[in-house]
């Protein structure tokens, strides 16, 4: 229950639709398509495409997105995988041959080809109702008319100015005047803008085939890519099945491989051996088992997953019983364990997620990103559009699953989680934060069903994250904590930046109730009618 005297927001309420995002522009764009009749896809794509807008460098065309639905929210969900591949051209040889060990950010070979738009057109042609023209006026208008640049944004983009300085497009858009925009600022978009009325107008094609694509392609090769015109118009998302455990009395969804939504479910699986209800949210055993589990589930992930189309991922076994046992046996109540394979890894790339249910209780869990803040940093010049860095996520170890390849998929960090209940869909769910997600959504579900926080209190709650072998803290976790976590054999520091963002909707089947909740962590808002 919230404590009124003290800071915070409450959860928002309301029977006929819902949407939490982390812009207000987004959630109220996504609450008019509602209201103008358009169903739960409809108005994600709708919020989707505005946060590519107004939140530059979490999110954009250039980027991939994933999407987990409950038609009526009910019977067999439905996954979209919206991640691009790697150019056919991409062998692991290729790299070899020229001394090439890692991918760079800022070079054409951290560009995949971009998978949003394609997954936007088929989620609108097989479950929407509503053509693109409709739900992308609303990022065109802030595109073109300008918008205020919000708090968050202004902070994550002033820590990006750097990423942005060596393309001299990205320099003349997202640094006008030489630098980036402040809080309050108007920015517009105004190559964006064409650009997203020519997929207005021709669809899908709009983007991957023609003068956009050629473009693109273009640009990538004058700089060195690889890409091609046919990885562009030969990409195309994919539906999967997806992957599930139980924990709390709730069916817990995932995007399975290559998304990271595995380490989820191996993270609860964990977890589910131990009575963390009678552990203190913030004390230092609950936040040892959650780092403990991160680490086993991070090593399988670091190990064993890559593109399911080219590499064998053994998901059954990863999510067995056995296998589940044999993990947890190697966890230490009372120490952490010695220094880990894993390395350091990026903690705080961007990413938008958002979730929305309709009057008719179809419910849409999606998310879209360009990985590291402004992604590439590269940026085509006539169309506007802003390149992710995902193909940071291959490594090129050859004969490693998550290696390089032609036509191959990178190892993604962003998932859109879903829980059900006896068939029914009762939350869409996610927290943002490329690597801290498993965490994030695995402390964010913990806090619900442990600890019986409201979806606010359970966003609220201050977070912790095992980043290679330092366990950063949040501002809200005691110094009593912090020194116990260290007693236990934990590298503690507090953090500088926060950790992750989220979104989350339940739905009370029995009343009708939707409740909404949104990330202090970030600008946005919960908007129900």
């Amino acid at each position: 229950m919230r404590d009124f005297q003290l800071p915070g927001r409450s959860t928002v309420h309301a029977l006929n639709g819902m949407a939490a995002t982390s812009q207000p522009l987004a959630s109220l764009a996504a609450i008019g398509m509602l209201q103008r009749g358009g169903n739960a896809v409809d108005a994600a794509i709708t919020a989707s495409a505005v946060l590519c807008v107004v939140e530059p460098q979490s999110t954009g065309i250039g980027g991939d997105c994933f999407a987990l639905l409950a038609p009526g929210g009910e019977g067999e969900v439905v996954a979209l995988n919206g991640s691009g591949r790697a150019p056919a051209a991409a062998t692991p040889d290729w790299y070899a041959g020229r001394g090439i060990t890692a991918i760079d950010r800022f070079s054409p070979h951290a560009v995949t080809v971009p998978g949003a738009v394609d997954a936007w057109a088929r989620l609108l042609q097989d479950h929407g109702t509503r053509d693109f023209e409709d739900v992308l006026a609303p990022a065109i208008r802030y595109a073109e008319e300008g918008y205020v640049v919000a708090p968050r944004v202004a902070r994550d983009w002033a820590a990006e100015a750097g990423s942005l300085a060596g393309d001299e497009n990205a320099r003349r858009i997202f640094l006008p005047g030489g630098k980036p925009p402040a809080a309050g600022a108007v920015h517009r978009q105004p190559e964006l803008a064409a650009t997203l009325r020519l997929i207005a107008k021709q669809g899908r094609a709009g983007f991957y085939e023609g003068a956009v694509a050629e473009e693109i392609v273009d640009y990538l090769r004058s700089k060195g890519g690889l890409h091609s015109l046919d990885d562009f118009s030969g990409n195309a998302p994919e539906y999967v099945t997806p992957i599930q455990t139980s924990y709390g009395g709730l069916d817990i969804h995932q995007i399975p491989p290559n998304g990271q939504g595995i380490a989820v479910l191996i993270m609860l699986n964990i977890l589910a051996g131990f009575d963390l209800s009678a552990m203190d949210p913030l004390g230092a055993r609950r936040l040892h088992l959650e780092a403990e589990a991160k680490r086993l589930a991070f090593h399988v992930r670091d190990t064993l997953v890559g593109d399911p189309s080219q590499a064998a991922v053994p998901v059954d076994e990863i999510l067995s019983a056995a296998y589940t046992e044999r993990l947890r046996r190697s966890i230490n109540e009372d120490r952490a364990m010695g220094p880990s394979a894993l390395g350091q890894v990026p903690t705080h790339p961007d990413t938008v997620y958002l979730c929305i249910v309709d009057r008719d209780r179809n419910v849409v869990s999606f998310i879209n990103s360009v990985f590291d803040g402004f992604g590439s940093g590269l940026v085509t010049p006539r169309s506007g559009v802003l390149l992710h860095s995902r193909g940071t996520g291959f490594v090129l170890t050859q004969g490693h699953p998550n290696c390089i390849g032609p036509g191959k998929r990178p190892l993604h960090t962003i998932i859109p989680g879903l829980a059900t209940r006896g068939g029914r869909a009762v939350m869409p769910f996610g927290v943002m934060g490329a690597q801290f997600q498993p965490t994030g959504q695995v402390h964010l579900l913990t806090n619900i069903l442990d600890y019986g926080m409201d979806l606010q209190e359970a966003l609220d709650c201050p977070r912790a994250f095992h980043d290679g072998e330092v366990l950063g803290i949040e501002n809200g976790i005691s110094d009593r904590t912090a020194d116990e976590l260290r007693a236990r054999g934990h590298e503690v520091v507090r953090l500088k930046e926060p950790l992750g963002g989220g979104q989350a909707i339940w739905i009370d089947w029995e009343t009708g109730a939707l409740t909404g909740a949104s990330e202090p962590r970030k600008d946005g808002c919960a908007l129900g009618y």
